[in-house]
């Protein structure tokens, strides 16, 4: 209902774009707080085709130059999961290694990846220099086609988000051990490997900060005017 006084946007035009109104904004908020890198999973398996959607809808990302660089891989073979847990396990170790006193004690604390629990395990390649797109954009920062597969994966983790089911980016890898373990072109470039499955304990905060690792800082302190 419009209160006196108050002027209201035009509707769409038929088979425009949709209007995004305040109810959605608000829920678009909630789901960019809920949006976490969730490491504690539940067994249970998303239900049959849900993962193929979600790589579809992360495949609407934006990409530089329409080149869709992204490539997903399903792993469900028990072998690479494992070669891919030894590859974790043994970079995990070095990581904390380099770490020192309190912060070191403190490392050994947290839960870095979901990789014994979660359902789905998908990692995500780039295709360096894809054919598609013909070198639109990316020829003097070719790092935006490895960028472009960033974008879909934040895609992909937040329509997850809105059902509920829950992400986690494990990077503590070599890629070189899980590009050799899933038997790909090894021209393609890891870009993550990611654990889903719906969450153990949702949550809008992150898990890092909960762990005391680090605090986020505010807005005002990662923004410059020139």
């Amino acid at each position: 209902m419009a209160l006196i006084g108050e002027t209201l946007p035009p509707p769409p035009p038929a088979g425009g774009p949709p209007a995004f109104d305040a109810a959605f904004r608000a829920g678009l908020d909630d789901l960019f707080a809920w949006r976490r890198d969730v490491r504690h999973f539940l067994t249970q398996p998303l239900p049959a085709g849900r993962l193929e959607a979600l790589v579809a809808q992360a495949c609407t990302a934006p990409s530089v130059g329409l080149c869709q660089p992204w490539r997903f891989v399903r792993v469900d073979d028990a072998a690479r999961r494992a070669a891919v847990r030894a590859s974790f396990t043994r970079c995990n170790a070095q990581a904390l290694a380099a770490q020192e006193g309190e912060r070191a004690a403190l490392y050994a604390t947290l839960k870095l990846a979901g990789l014994d629990e979660a359902p789905e395990h998908l990692a995500v390649f780039v295709e360096p220099d894809p054919a598609t797109g013909h070198g639109l954009g990316r020829a003097t920062m070719p790092e935006t086609v490895a960028y472009s597969a960033v974008m879909a994966i934040h895609t992909l983790w937040l329509a997850a988000a809105a059902e509920g089911i829950g992400v986690g980016w494990v990077s503590i890898l070599d890629p070189a051990e899980v590009t050799a373990a899933l038997e790909v072109p090894a021209h393609w470039h890891l870009v993550a490997y990611l654990c889903i499955g719906y969450p153990a304990a949702p949550a809008d905060t992150p898990e890092l900060e909960r762990a005391g690792w680090e605090r986020r800082r505010p807005p005002a302190d990662l923004m410059v005017a020139r």
